[in-house]
């Protein structure tokens, strides 16, 4: 399994009825594992220009980590930022290529 960093900023319709937020970053757990990626976990931030939080999470290449960001940015409440992370041991073996 692969790790990306999915950063997400929450949209003016993600924003309306704030309180619900927490509800919303539980749903958009569930909106990723049905597109195949696990989510490890969620992570408010402070400082970002675009991205109130992140997600850490794992799926099986790529495509199926797209598949998760566009499953979630098409229900209106979030935009994201993907990012592939490498484990210390990962960077190795790339570096020595």
């Amino acid at each position: 399994m692969e790790t990306y960093i999915m950063f997400v900023g929450f949209t003016e319709a993600g924003l309306e009825g704030i309180k619900n937020l927490p509800a919303k970053i539980k749903a958009a757990s569930t909106i990723l594992k049905t597109a195949g990626v696990k989510t490890q976990g969620f992570y408010a931030v402070m400082g970002l220009d675009r991205f109130d939080g992140f997600y850490i999470v794992q799926a099986s290449d790529g495509e199926k980590a797209a598949a998760g960001a566009l499953a979630m940015a098409s229900h209106g409440f979030m935009h994201t930022n993907t990012l592939r992370a490498f484990t210390e041991t990962e960077f190795s073996r790339v570096a020595a290529l």
